[in-house]
């Protein structure tokens, strides 16, 4: 995943460097501050953005019309690409503020990294080709799994 740290190395490089005292994961630093937003953001309890999990997730794509734009990240094979912007609309200005904030960054900032970095987490969170039943964890679950990720090379 070393193309993916660098686009993150060189999104977060332009500064990203508030961060929260404590709200980095074994010294990822910024990546560890996005990494509980997106753990919130998809954990089974709905934590942060009271999504409903990946399940909610994926409701909330297919509402807005981008069912296929999910799925592709969901099944096997080539994932589609998202925009900043197609991330806003599906998940609210204000669920983008929120985590922006958590992460003292501003939401032009925060798009980018969410374009980039959410379609390969939920992709290497589904490596079966689809949604698990039980969910795809707890907070905690999915922070260890972004790290895992992250630490790819």
């Amino acid at each position: 995943m070393g193309l993916l740290d660098s686009v993150l190395g060189q999104v977060l490089g332009g500064g990203a460097q508030q961060q929260q005292p404590g709200g980095g994961l074994g010294g990822l630093g910024d990546l560890g501050g996005l990494a509980g937003a997106l753990g919130g953001l998809l954990a089974n309890n709905g934590e942060q953005g009271g999504l409903g999990g990946l399940g909610g997730l994926v409701t909330k794509f297919e509402q807005a019309g981008m069912g296929d734009v999910i799925g592709s990240w969901i099944g096997k094979g080539e994932n589609a690409p998202v925009s900043g912007n197609q991330l806003n609309d599906v998940l609210g200005s204000d669920t983008i503020a929120a985590i922006a904030s958590k992460l003292g960054i501003n939401a032009q900032t925060l798009l980018p990294m969410l374009a980039t970095m959410l379609p390969a987490l939920i992709d290497h969170l589904t490596p079966h080709g689809k949604v698990p039943e039980e969910g795809v964890g707890n907070h905690d679950d999915l922070l260890a799994s972004l790290s895992g990720l992250l630490q790819k090379g």
